[in-house]
């Protein structure tokens, strides 16, 4: 069946990842879309899509083949002439090039090519091989098409992708410099390079990215409002994760753990018998989140690395099969649940926020003030993160719920992962300004009780990082530089997290 060999997995040499179609991670996209490494494509890869290509134009050439010999959508049935065959596929990517709305970042973009030139290395597309050596030069140079946002219901990006292959042509703007040269796409290309959800993954991978990182840092973050406190040890206990061993939970009160210094059977605090949820209650909120995150990266991990162009060629059977592998419902889903998973973590950060407003908690004045009579202290954050909660939970609406009848009814249904896939990067900065809010109050609740973790430990190594950077001053006054500081902290707050695991 499949002629796909066996290829020199994915190595980093002198600022080089090998694509083979096989084996890219996510954190492989994220670097080629950040310009950290350059791709070159694997011999053998390259091999395997020169048999695919040639297969596939033997096929069209003596029979009837998706939008090779024929029309796309609605118009599957009507036969491309022989003589109109070199025009065809330009005039398909002129067609499909219409995505609409605001011009997508340069880094979104590197890693649909990215995501796009892996694919089409698996061997599925039966594309001429210089288009993954051109994706691959303007991945190297810094060059990207300008491509814009709405497009795709999650069948495939079609719109994006038509206007790559039209900029691959030379008929599309790039922007910056080093575009490769324009390339020839004719009836065999122009299908075979857009048959593909490369913008939605890679967004997809650029979101886990972010998101994997900031629910780590948060934990780091929570760890020092526990310590603020004087939160129970409990929840965390060793033996309260064996008898219900959820593997994220049992792992977030692992690290909990390792962060705080705290035994894995805690002695129980004279104090108060429990804590509020925010505290005792985080290992069953965050560890989903972590699970969340590994069952979107299996699924990016076949995604990234699937030969899922519709017609697929397998130049063993010479044969060219047609079927529905570009619907992304596994990804919309994982997606989906993935959201719903974050915004439960950042909704637990506001509820510790709460708690520093509380002086039965942090035996402080209310709201962290200072001592001038009814000063408000952090009292605008709580107000502040609500606010950008409330955006997180607009974003973590099903798109997996969305439905659409199209090309004259014979596409009659849509997965909207590629709405899943930019909701989920817009869930970044608004969750990033609702743990900012939490590190300042918890910064401000140590300073003021004169609290200081040890500094061997991840904890204390974060405080004296957010000490560093953020303002001493209790008077009255706006925070909202306060709260950029510290929402731009939490990347190396995930560099502790990460630490405190090895």
């Amino acid at each position: 069946m499949s002629s796909r060999t066996v290829d020199t997995p994915i190595s980093a040499r002198s600022g080089a990842v090998t694509l083979v179609g096989s084996d890219l991670g996510v954190e492989d996209v994220v670097r080629l879309a950040d310009g950290a490494v350059r791709p070159v494509p694997g011999d053998e890869a390259m091999k395997r899509m020169t048999r695919s290509w040639d297969a596939a134009r033997r096929i069209a050439a003596t029979g009837r083949v998706y939008g090779r010999s024929t029309g796309v959508g609605a118009n599957r049935n009507e036969d491309v002439p022989t003589e109109a065959a070199a025009g065809h596929g330009l005039r398909l990517l002129r067609s499909h090039a219409g995505a609409i709305g605001d011009e997508l970042p340069t880094r979104q973009v590197r890693a649909m090519l990215a995501v796009r030139a892996n694919q089409l290395l698996a061997g599925g597309a039966g594309l001429r091989p210089s288009i993954v050596t051109a994706l691959c030069e303007a991945l190297a140079a810094g060059a990207s098409p300008v491509v814009n946002e709405f497009g795709s219901v999650g069948t495939g990006d079609i719109a994006a992708l038509a206007q790559t292959g039209l900029a691959l042509a030379g008929e599309h703007p790039w922007r910056g410099s080093g575009a490769p040269a324009p390339q020839p796409l004719d009836n065999n290309d122009a299908l075979a390079f857009i048959s593909s959800n490369a913008l939605t993954i890679g967004q997809s991978a650029l979101a886990l990215h972010e998101l994997r990182g900031l629910i780590e840092a948060t934990q780091v973050v929570a760890a020092l409002s526990l310590l603020a406190v004087d939160g129970s040890h409990e929840p965390y206990a060793a033996p309260v994760h064996a008898a219900r061993p959820h593997r994220g939970s049992v792992e977030t009160a692992r690290r909990m753990r390792e962060l705080i210094g705290a035994a894995e059977r805690p002695i129980p605090p004279l104090g108060r018998i429990q804590d509020p949820y925010g505290f005792r209650c985080l290992p069953q909120i965050h560890g989903p989140a972590h699970d969340a995150a590994d069952a979107l990266e299996s699924v990016l991990l076949i995604e990234i690395n699937a030969a899922a162009e519709n017609p697929l060629i397998f130049p063993n059977d010479l044969a060219a099969y047609h079927h529905g592998g570009f619907f992304q419902t596994q990804l919309a889903l994982a997606l989906d649940h993935f959201r719903l998973a974050v915004t439960q973590v950042a909704r637990l950060s506001t509820s510790r926020l709460s708690t520093f407003n509380e002086p039965a908690y942090t035996r402080l004045r209310p709201f962290l003030a200072d001592q001038e009579p009814a000063s408000s202290g952090v009292m605008i954050l709580e107000y502040a993160a609500s606010a950008a909660l409330g955006d997180l939970r607009a974003f973590s609406a099903p798109a997996s719920l969305g439905h659409a009848v199209l090309s004259r009814g014979v596409e009659e249904q849509a997965s909207f992962a590629s709405l899943a896939a930019r909701q989920t990067l817009r869930a970044c900065g608004v969750y990033r300004l609702v743990v900012g809010c939490e590190l300042v109050a918890v910064v401000r609740a140590l300073r003021q009780r004169n609290l200081r973790p040890d500094p061997e430990l991840p904890a204390g190594q974060a405080l004296a990082l957010a000490e560093s950077a953020l303002d001493e001053e209790l008077a009255d006054r706006p925070l909202t530089h306060d709260v950029t500081t510290a929402a731009a902290l939490l990347d190396r707050f995930t560099d502790i997290w990460r630490g405190s695991t090895a």
